[in-house]
């Protein structure tokens, strides 16, 4: 029960610290700063209290609320599920408190008042963790509307930006309609189960086809506001539009909700899986970790291409979880609990160094004032805590050891190679061709964050504001150095990790559960010993030692003559510049060719002029799925509208006409 009340306590507090500033002193931005961001601190050390207590100590509990309709309590639940992404939530809140602070003093003296963002950020966070609580379909539509509509006032909060309003309302309208998707979900869950408490729907006896429908309702509800391929497009355009900080809770944080939402309606309130949900999940999941990282590499908005790394990264998530839905469907629960496992060990990998991740670009951003790779470069000598905590945040997303990015991804490939187990023809095409494209993902992954380290921070200064940069403060140094050394620690102790997600696997598979770790705590054994094994420690100590013998061996002082330092060659054409660099362009221009109809493309070489006497290359890659679905769609939508507005013609009677031969016809309906 102790853990349900911290848990209550992180969404007062979250609730606090966006109205209490605004009660007490709403045009004073230094006293809003120092009572919100230190409330908002107390909400995330409440989550990371509760959850632990949750998942580490077993805790859980009910409780009903005392607000919500007569007839339709609100009732809150705790269990492991809940409690790991409290914890997650409870994380990345509690950097963000940290971190905050010296990020938000350039909205103190902009145009917009620093009060709305303070004030949306504390129901946003509030929203999310009334999610996770909810034990009734009222009490997670309310959490989920809450949530969703601080993030639309979060995004739109530089509203001067016409890029920014446009995000917020695509934004919007995505969010409600994966709203009404969840909506159905959860009537046809209350018809069948009697009442809108989970407890009711978790004992519906739904048929097949029901369940089924029911499934999909969920899956593409869930999947908008997760980012999943082709139902992703607002996700990139919202995360450059919103602060950096608030960018790291809505990629670390909100989008987990979704996968959090999804896992309890699939696992917990449907019922008996179906292995044709795993293969619907398999491939979208494998279609977004793809096509995500394939768009990643062509951007050069630095925040926009973090956020498609998102729709990768959940796109992996959803592989592990579609493995699992596939095993699980085919009476192999072991290897299911092992793929839920790993998807969830993945939800907390992504939150960790994506928050580190956007961070990081929030400094580099406010530096150099540009979104743009290109006009960055040279910013390691300048900034060397962040571009050490950024460069771990790259390797962890490259999913590389030590960091945790690999323990995840390695997992989720030993489910896949799982596969020979089923005699099924369509799963055992199907399973093998998402551990490729796994491969391939991580492969272009780790070729995509080379391009972003070394453009962003080796090299020359590309712009006048880049060579004038300085490290950022302490509090987003401090929070930067908290995930980094967390990513590490994630990374290196995986079987501690891995033995508290089992216990939520335990929750839907109770008596199949993986051995991973019965070789103690240095091996990590996902099926057996003599299949597959890792150890963490025993990699960072091979690491390690390898790099000790290479500075002892290369170190000037081990070697008789001293290493000459001379300036590199310049191939006769005069001191090295900035235009001599390799360009973000360049890099991707062969994996551009290779994926070519990947992008829709325009532009290119541009030949000098007289308004640019050097001559210039632009290429413009759009979204095939923005270009060939949602924009006929809306102007589809817009033309209905335009011929159906005739009918307000402004004339009072004929509008008594329509409410007279409506009532006519439900009477008539009603009679029958």
């Amino acid at each position: 029960m102790v853990a349900l009340q911290l848990a209550l306590v992180m969404i007062v507090a979250a609730l606090a610290s966006g109205f209490v500033p605004a009660l007490v002193c709403p045009r004073r931005p230094v006293w809003i700063k120092a009572l919100a961001f230190p409330l908002l601190g107390l909400a995330g050390l409440a989550g990371i209290a509760s959850g632990a207590l949750a998942l580490l100590g077993g805790q859980s509990g009910d409780l009903q609320l005392p607000f919500g309709l007569p007839w339709l309590h609100s009732l809150v639940h705790l269990d492991a599920l809940a409690g790991f992404f409290l914890l997650v939530v409870g994380l990345v809140t509690l950097v963000a408190a940290v971190y905050a602070p010296a990020y938000v003093r350039e909205y103190a003296a902009g145009p917009q008042p620093l009060l709305p963002l303070t004030l949306f950020t504390g129901p946003f966070i509030a929203g999310m963790a009334l999610v996770l609580l909810a034990a009734d379909a009222f009490t997670f539509l309310v959490g989920w509307e809450t949530m969703t509509l601080a993030g639309y006032f979060l995004v739109a909060y530089q509203h001067q930006h016409t890029a920014n309003r446009d995000a917020a309302y695509v934004y919007l309208l995505m969010s409600q309609v994966c709203g009404v998707f969840i909506l159905l979900a959860c009537g046809v869950l209350a018809a069948f189960g009697g009442g809108f408490d989970f407890a009711g729907m978790r004992a519906a006896q739904l048929s097949p086809a029901w369940a089924s429908l029911t499934f999909v309702l969920v899956f593409f509800g869930f999947g908008i506001k997760a980012g999943l391929v082709p139902l992703h497009v607002w996700l990139p355009q919202a995360h450059p539009a919103a602060p950096s900080y608030i960018s790291a809770l809505m990629s670390g944080v909100m989008l987990k909700v979704a996968v959090y939402g999804f896992i309890r309606f699939s696992y917990d309130l449907l019922g008996t899986i179906s292995w044709q949900w795993g293969a619907l999940t398999l491939f979208f999941g494998c279609l977004s970790a793809l096509l995500g990282v394939l768009y990643a590499l062509m951007q050069h908005d630095l925040k926009r291409l973090l956020a498609y790394h998102s729709v990768e990264n959940i796109g992996i998530i959803f592989i592990g979880l579609g493995l699992s839905l596939v095993f699980a469907g085919t009476g192999h629960p072991a290897l299911a609990s092992l793929g839920l496992i790993a998807a969830l060990y993945h939800c907390l990998n992504h939150a960790l160094f994506k928050s580190l991740l956007f961070f990081g670009a929030g400094v580099v951003l406010q530096q150099t004032q540009a979104h743009d790779l290109e006009k960055m470069g040279g910013l390691i000598r300048r900034m060397p805590v962040t571009a050490t905590c950024f460069l771990v945040g790259c390797i962890s997303i490259s999913a590389l050891p030590p960091f945790n990015g690999f323990v995840s991804e390695w997992l989720t490939f030993q489910t896949a190679l799982q596969g020979p187990v089923l005699r099924n023809n369509i799963l055992g095409a199907l399973i093998p061709v998402a551990a490729a494209v796994l491969a391939l993902t991580g492969a272009l992954a780790a070729a995509c964050f080379v391009k972003v380290y070394g453009v962003i921070f080796l090299g020359l200064p590309r712009s006048t504001q880049a060579a004038k940069a300085v490290e950022t403060s302490t509090g987003p140094q401090l929070g930067q150095i908290f995930l980094a050394l967390l990513c590490l620690l994630f990374g290196i102790f995986p079987t501690a990790t891995v033995a508290q997600l089992a216990k939520i696997a335990g929750q839907f598979f109770p008596d199949a559960m993986p051995q991973l770790t019965a070789q103690g705590w240095l091996w990590l054994t996902p099926i057996s010993p003599e299949i597959a094994s890792y150890s963490a420690p025993l990699v960072l100590f091979g690491l390690a030692l390898a790099w000790l013998l290479v500075w002892l061996w290369l170190h000037p002082r081990r070697r008789r003559q001293p290493v000459s330092l001379v300036s590199p060659w310049d191939c006769g054409f005069g001191p090295l510049n900035a235009r001599m660099q390799y360009t973000a362009s360049a890099f991707a221009m062969p994996i551009r060719r290779i994926f070519a109809p990947v992008w829709p493309m325009h532009g290119g070489y541009q030949p000098p002029s007289a308004a640019d006497p050097g001559g210039r290359y632009q290429l413009h890659i759009g979204d095939w799925a923005w270009s060939k679905f949602y924009q006929p769609l809306g102007r589809l939508i817009s033309a209905m509208a335009r011929r159906l507005a005739i009918i307000q013609g402004g004339n009072i009677r004929a509008y008594l006409a329509y409410s007279f031969f409506t009532l006519i016809v439900l009477l008539l309906v009603v009679s029958l």
